[in-house]
C-alpha cells in the first residue's frame, strides 16, 4: 500500500510514519513546514519507500495529484498548539477548512480512503467525565478567539462524515493529549514545558489554579491504535475518541514531573492573563470515554502509563542535552 501523510513532518507524522516504513509500507509526506520540521523526517532520506513533498494542504491541484497516487490519506495538516492559533486565526481557519475540503474532495474523486485527525477540543468546555463520541458539545461566544481551533475541526468532521454519506470511505480520530519524546515545547505544549522546566532546575509554570483535568497518552500508543484502526472495515462515517483515559491534573502532572526528573523546580502558579489574553478560558475537565474504539479492537493499545510516559520524555531531553555537550 501507498500512505500519502499530510502535516507528516509534525510530532506525530514522525512517529505514523516510521510505524508505517517499519511495516513495509511506502509513504508520501507532504507539509509545508511552518509547524512541522525536517529534523522529524531526515532520518527517513535514503529509505526507497519514503518521499517528501513540500507543498500545502490548501493546493488543490498538488492535493489532487498527490491522492491520486496513493491507497489511503491520513490527514494531520493542521495548525498547532494554543499560543500559535491564537496568534494566526485566518491561517488556521484555512488550513482546517479549505485543506480538509481540498483532501476529502480528492479521495472523493478518486475513490481513495481517509482517516481524519480531529481533537477532543471539538468537545468545547462540556463538563462531563467521561467524554463519549454521542455526546453533545458546547463552545464559547465566537468573539472568543480561544474557540476558533475547536469550531474549525467540528467543521472537518462535519465535512467527513457528509462525504461518507456520499460514499467515501472516511474515519474521524479524535486525539486526546498525545505526547512523547521529540515533542517540541513551542505553542504552549503543557508537558513538554513542564519536562523542559524541570530538568533545568527553573521554576516549573502552571496556567490558572492547576485544578484542570486531562489525560496525557503517549504517541506509540497512538500510532498503535490508529494503524490497527486503519484496516477495520464497515466504519466509514464513524469518530472514534483515541486516548489514554488515566486523568491527573495538572498540579499533579507538575508534581510528578518534578519527581520524575529528580528536579529542584519550585513550582509556580500563572493567571492565565499573563500567559494568554484576557478572558481566555480554559477546559476544567477532558477525560475520553475509550470504550467504542477499545471494543471494536478487542484490545486497550495504551500500555504507558502516566509516570512512564513522562520518564521517556526525561529520558530524552536528558540525552539530548548530553549529545549536545559532547559535540
Amino acid at each position: 500500500m501507498n500512505f500519502l501523510v499530510t502535516g507528516g513532518a509534525g510530532f506525530i507524522g514522525y512517529y505514523l510514519i516510521k510505524k508505517l516504513l517499519d511495516e513495509g509500507y511506502q509513504v508520501v509526506c507532504l507539509d509545508n513546514l511552518s509547524t512541522g520540521s525536517l529534523e522529524n523526517v531526515n532520518c527517513f532520506i535514503g529509505n526507497n519507500n519514503y518521499k517528501f513533498i513540500q507543498g500545502d494542504v490548501k493546493d488543490s491541484e498538488l492535493v489532487n495529484k498527490l491522492v491520486k497516487d496513493c491507497d489511503m490519506v491520513y490527514h494531520l495538516a493542521s495548525v498547532v498548539g494554543v499560543k500559535r492559533v491564537l496568534g494566526n486565526i485566518i491561517e488556521t481557519i484555512k488550513t482546517g477548512i479549505l485543506g480538509t475540503e481540498n483532501v476529502l474532495e480528492s479521495v472523493s474523486r478518486y475513490g481513495k480512503k481517509v482517516m481524519i485527525f480531529s481533537t477532543s477540543e471539538v468537545y468545547g468546555k462540556l463538563i462531563k467525565k467521561p467524554l463519549n463520541e454521542e455526546d453533545d458539545v458546547l463552545y464559547g461566544r465566537i468573539h472568543k478567539s480561544r474557540w476558533v481551533y475547536a469550531y474549525t475541526k467540528a467543521i472537518d468532521e462535519f465535512l467527513s462524515i457528509a462525504y461518507a454519506e456520499k460514499g467515501v470511505d472516511t474515519v474521524v480520530v479524535r486525539l486526546f493529549n498525545t505526547v512523547g519524546p521529540r515533542q517540541k515545547m513551542n505553542y504552549g505544549m503543557v508537558l513538554p514545558n513542564f519536562v523542559q522546566q524541570a530538568i533545568h532546575n527553573l521554576p516549573i509554570t502552571v496556567y490558572g489554579k492547576g485544578t484542570q483535568i486531562r489525560c496525557f497518552s503517549y504517541v506509540e500508543d497512538v500510532v498503535n491504535t490508529i494503524y490497527e484502526l486503519t484496516f477495520i472495515k464497515g466504519i466509514s462515517g464513524e469518530v472514534f475518541n483515541i486516548g489514554n483515559n488515566e486523568a491527573v491534573s495538572i498540579s499533579e502532572l507538575a508534581e510528578l514531573v518534578k519527581k520524575v526528573a529528580n528536579s529542584s523546580s519550585p513550582i509556580i502558579y500563572i493567571p492565565y492573563e499573563e500567559a494568554y489574553n484576557k478572558g481566555f478560558e480554559d477546559i476544567k475537565i477532558r477525560v475520553p470515554d475509550v470504550t467504542k474504539i477499545h471494543t471494536l479492537l478487542g484490545k486497550n493499545y495504551f500500555k504507558t502509563n502516566l509516570e512512564q510516559l513522562i520518564q521517556k520524555i526525561v529520558d530524552y531531553n536528558y540525552q539530548k542535552i548530553q549529545m549536545k555537550n559532547q559535540a
